[in-house]
Parts: structure tokens; sequence; C-alpha cells
């Protein structure tokens, strides 16, 4: 009788630990704290195998952001991509009941968001925060540009750029900030002489290679793998942007050179015109953008902003360039609407057409002229409204560094009274 208690008890005690290791490995593999000591649960719905080191360090930079009253918002580029393929059912499902991990768990070394700068103050505690939760990080400053002018003023340096980085996974932080045409504008990542250029692969970042420019964008609140993510309410239109958003800064100090050789005309008169001219643009840029139509400042307009960062006060007129593809039969109309008659109208789709629009006589005359691309240039025609005589300017096309630029095309335009060159990206 006691042989038979004494398996029975053997066997128990078999079972029980049996049980406890059991419960140990199943506690190890789903709570136990990975080395930086978040404690993190399974992501619902990862697949068997998957890695998703990377979903665990976007929430940990999440937290951290979160616990700071800093407002982010998700801008890399790949992932939204996703996010717009799913937009509707993510909205369907915002409260994260059938979130998994397909969109931070995709493979990749860094994922990158956006920060409006009137929405934080800098605080030193942050990072302290960001070191004790196992983050490096990098700071990336420059020169405000929004402080510099013809009057050579030196800007303070502004962050432009933070990398936090956990692991093998990265967190781009691009700090926007907003500028006087009423547009977002970032800044382009410049590594200063000490810092380490092997912190992250920078020449595989979304943003950064160059300065960009944004219309203001409406901020959508979404589940996504079971984390709250802001992300541009309608994803698509911010990739659009993002192909041709490459910003070229104003060469204030070759203008200022060149007002040294030639002073402005700062008359009534010429301060009248140009007031009358930029009022004409934004409402020209207005209704193109409504068409969807990509447009480029051309002609004396292109020179005036590039020679003098002005626009000239004796052109009395201001020039658009339009791909002759992008043509729309609304944009007569939809000029008029905005209180912007047809004025001429030279030349047909085929050849030289070129628009002229104006809103009174007194009122300054907006051009815009259509262009044609060949094999290895483009051109674009041109008529005398008095003489009826036709003209015809051919244009160099150039391809800019290839890898640096391998979305920007610029054009190198030769006129016969004033060179000039302008940028489009695609």
């Amino acid at each position: 009788m006691q042989r038979i208690n004494k398996n029975v008890v053997l066997g128990l005690l078999t079972l029980t630990s049996s049980i406890f290791l059991l419960f140990q490995l199943y506690y190890y593999k789903y709570y136990l704290p990975p080395k930086n000591g978040a404690v993190f649960p399974k992501v619902k719905g990862s697949k068997a195998g998957q890695d998703n080191s990377q979903w665990h360090v976007v929430r940990k930079f999440l937290n951290l952001v979160t616990s700071h009253n800093i407002v982010v918002h998700l801008i890399d580029p790949l992932l939204l991509e996703l996010i717009d393929r799913d937009l509707e059912q993510l909205q369907t499902f915002s409260d994260g009941s059938r979130s998994e991990c397909k969109y931070f768990c995709t493979p990749r070394g860094y994922t990158t968001f956006g920060l409006l700068d009137k929405t934080w103050k800098l605080e030193v505690g942050l990072f302290q925060a960001a070191e004790r939760m196992g983050f490096q990080w990098l700071k990336l400053q420059s020169k405000d540009p929004r402080l510099e002018g013809m009057e050579d003023l030196s800007g303070t340096e502004v962050p432009l750029h933070y990398i936090f980085k956990q692991a093998t996974h990265a967190i781009h932080l691009v700090v926007f900030y907003e500028r006087s045409g009423n547009y977002l504008w970032h800044g382009p990542l410049r590594l200063k002489l000490h810092m380490d250029r092997a912190f992250v692969p920078f020449q595989k970042l979304h943003f950064g290679r160059y300065s960009g420019a944004y219309n203001k964008m409406a901020l959508l609140t979404l589940s996504i793998d079971g984390l709250i993510v802001q992300v541009p309410k309608e994803p698509s239109k911010f990739l659009e942007e993002r192909s041709h958003s490459q910003f070229v800064e104003c060469r204030y100090k070759e203008a200022r050179s060149f007002f040294q050789l030639y002073p402005d005309d700062t008359s009534p008169e010429a301060m009248e015109f140009r007031k009358k001219a930029k009022a004409l643009l934004h409402l020209s840029a207005l209704t193109l953008n409504n068409l969807g139509v990509q447009f480029w400042l051309s002609s004396g307009t292109c020179l005036g902003w590039y020679r003098q960062c002005n626009i000239i006060p004796y052109s009395k007129d201001l020039d658009l360039g339009v791909f002759i593809q992008n043509y729309k039969p609304d944009i007569i109309p939809e000029f008029q609407k905005a209180g912007l008659p047809l004025k001429h109208k030279f030349g047909k789709f085929e050849d030289s057409l070129e628009l002229s629009f104006q809103g009174g006589e007194d009122e300054v005359k907006l051009d815009i002229f259509f262009f044609y691309e060949e094999d290895d240039h483009m051109w674009n025609g041109g008529t005398q409204a008095k003489s009826g005589k036709k003209f015809k300017y051919d244009s160099e096309l150039v391809f800019v560094e290839g890898k640096s630029y391998q979305r920007t095309i610029c054009f190198i335009a030769y006129y016969p009274t004033n060179n000039c060159f302008f940028c489009i990206g695609f």
C-alpha cells in the first residue's frame, strides 16, 4: 500500500512539475520583456516566424511621444501605400477589433513619422526618457530659412530631423514648419562633420535628400496593428504630392548681389504691380491645382524668382508653363469662374497653344504657355498679339545627377531676351 502511495505521489509531482514548466515556457514566449525592458504582448494575427521586433520599436516610440504630449503622424511612403489600399477597411474596424500585424511588421529598416513644429516644445526630458527606454538618438538641425531674406538676416538653427534607433530598427521623425505662403516645409538632412555616418543608412531614408513643400493636410486617427496612429486623411494625395515636393529655396545671396548692381524698383507703381501679380499667382495656382493640372513658373516670371527673388516689375504680366498633355478643356471656364476671362487664345492644341487671361484693363495679365516634348528637347510657341508673328522657343532637356534626382527633371529654357531654368518633379 505504501508502495502504491509513493508512485501516486511521484506521478503527481511529475505532472505538477511539467505543468509548471509549460507555464514558464509560455510566459517566457509571450510576456517576458525583451532586453530593452518594455512589456508587450504578442501581436494579434502575426504569422508564425514573422519578425515583429520593429512593431515593438514603433510602439515604444509612440508611447514615448504620447507621454510627452507630442503629436506625430505617419508619413512613411511604403506603409501609406498599404494603408491607402485598405483605408475603408481600417476605418470600418477603427476600434482595432480585427487588427493584425499586417503593416508595421512588413520588413524594413526604419519607419517615418512627421511632426508639426508648432504642436510641440522641445524638451530635454524627451531624450532622457528615450535613453531610458533603450533608444539611441540623433538630432539634425540647420538655419531657419524663414528668417533669411533680402536683409541678410542669418537665421538661428532649428531642428529638421530626428532619428531614434533601437536594435536594428530606426524611427525617422521629420519636422514640418509652416511658411508664409500657407504651406508646410521640411528641410534637407545634412550631416555635420562630427556625426556618425553609419548611425543609420541615411541614403535610404525617404525624406531629407532635399527640402520639401506640401499643402496643409487633414489627419485621420486609425487603429493599425493594434496601435493608435494618425495618418493623412487622403494618403494617396499625400503620396502624389511627395512625387513633386522638391523645394528650391530662393537665392537670396545672389539676389542681393544683383541689386547692388541694379537697384530694385521700389516705386509705388512697382509695389502695386507686384502685389497684384502675387495675388494673381495665388489665384492661378488654386485654380490649376483644383483641376489637377501641374504647372511651373516660366519665362520672365521664372527669371524674376531665380535672379532677384521677386517678380520683375517691368514685365507687366505673369507667365506659367504647362505640358500640352496636361491641357484640360475646363481650364478656360474655370478661370472665367475665378474672375479671369479669356483675353487671347493663340495656336491650337497640336501647335503652339497659348492662353491669356485678364480680369480688367488695369489688372495683371496671365499667360499660360503649353510645352511640347520631343525626343531630345521640348519647345513652346509664342505669338505677338499686335502683329500676329509666331515664334518657337526650344528648350534643352537635362537630367540632373540621375540617382540623386531620379524623380526630378530640370529644363533649361533659352529665350532671346532672358535665360531661365525651371524644375518640375514627377
